[in-house]
């Protein structure tokens, strides 16, 4: 959770502060990405599809990133829990809860759908309290 917080600082000035990073199954680390929504002009650029696609490029097994364990600072959103699904991603650590759109057992619990036919472990709330800090200072600051 480390590497995401130091990720997470990469984000530009107007992007929510979220970080995320991708391990290989050997602790490996295949990429990491800030949220770049605002600096990009793109409404997926999420911290999570931005690793996740990085991972993919240098991973060797195409789009699938089966062993990988994501590691954000916050609980991912539906389009970002759908996404490590879709990458057969082995796990998903999170910091800060996301009550509001929360897609990994929040508001929705997309990634253990048992209709799905890749289901990853889920592990949130790690360091939970440094990374809801990183939100509360932003939205302190841009509000």
């Amino acid at each position: 959770m480390r590497a995401a917080l130091a990720a997470a600082g990469a984000a530009g000035a107007r992007d929510i502060p979220i970080g995320a990073v991708v391990f290989a199954a050997d602790g490996r680390e295949l990429a990491r990405a800030a949220n770049a929504r605002e600096e990009l002009g793109d409404p997926t650029a999420h911290a999570e599809i931005l690793a996740l696609r990085r991972a993919a490029a240098v991973h060797g097994d195409g789009w699938r990133l089966g062993g990988a364990t994501l590691v954000v600072t916050v609980e991912p959103c539906t389009m970002c829990a759908g996404a490590l699904v879709l990458a057969r991603v082995a796990r998903v650590v999170f910091g800060a809860w996301e009550p509001k759109t929360g897609a990994v057992g929040s508001l929705w619990d997309v990634v253990r759908d048992r209709r799905l036919n890749h289901r990853p472990e889920v592990r949130g709330g790690v360091l939970e309290a440094e990374c809801a800090a990183l939100l509360d200072q932003f939205f302190r600051e841009h509000r």
